[in-house]
């Protein structure tokens, strides 16, 4: 079993696997707690404004970044060469002093596992420090350590309603979810979540909500840096 996937960032340099979400975003906590964390990797859409993985407005993850204190790198991609694009940036972060990366994943399977297989290629190990853990476990500490999040994505078609969007994740709300029927930590995509303070975090990030985005069975709640 790859136990060592939850380990390998105790007294290593990491570079994380960065979504602007709650499950990565407690991850690098993790990471700072027991290691060091010399900065977070971020692929973009073609366009190179936005996060391929959350839709991530640019400005936003980079105002994410600058509240951590670490430095983001980031390329755009399409999902043909997103592999190769992602090799290069693990490839410069290690040229950098990385030894390890770390990812939020959760349920990742032990074999076939994708990061397992590209970290291997570059010489980096693999650190999943939330890995296998019980899910409401993973949020209750989330919120309990501070993190503040707000729900960007639903998917309508899996117990999610538009009421949800814009919702912040708290002890009570996620015991609703359960009652519903819906994954606490939205594993099976439920929701995707925004970060927008705890304790990695030397400041609040300020957000806008825009109008609701609906596109087949999701339903988007954009958020843009508010500049007050």
């Amino acid at each position: 079993m790859q136990e060592q996937w939850k380990t390998n960032a105790i007294n290593r340099q990491s570079i994380v696997s960065f979504s602007g979400g709650k499950d990565s975003s407690l991850a690098i906590y993790h990471a700072m707690q027991t290691g060091t964390v010399s900065g977070l990797i971020v692929m973009l859409e073609e366009q190179g404004q936005r996060s391929r993985s959350h839709a991530m407005p640019l400005d936003i993850i980079q105002a994410q970044a600058k509240a951590i204190g670490l430095p983001v790198f980031m390329t755009s991609s399409s999902w043909n060469d997103y592999e190769a694009k992602f090799i290069e940036l693990l490839t410069h972060a290690k040229q950098q002093g990385a030894e390890v990366l770390v990812t939020g994943d959760l349920d990742m399977p032990e074999h076939g596992c994708w990061h397992d297989r590209i970290t291997q290629q570059v010489g980096l190990k693999l650190g999943m420090p939330l890995w296998l853990r019980p899910h409401r476990e993973v949020v209750e500490e989330f919120i309990n350590l501070g993190f503040r999040s707000v729900i960007v994505t639903v998917n309508l078609k899996l117990g999610m309603t538009i009421e949800d969007l814009g919702k912040t994740l708290t002890l009570e709300y996620i015991q609703e979810l359960e009652n519903r029927g819906i994954d606490p930590c939205g594993e099976g995509g439920e929701f995707h979540t925004t970060v927008i303070d705890g304790p990695i975090f030397n400041k609040p990030i300020p957000v806008r909500k825009l109008d609701i985005v609906y596109h087949e069975e999701y339903a988007f709640l954009p958020l843009e840096l508010d500049q007050i």
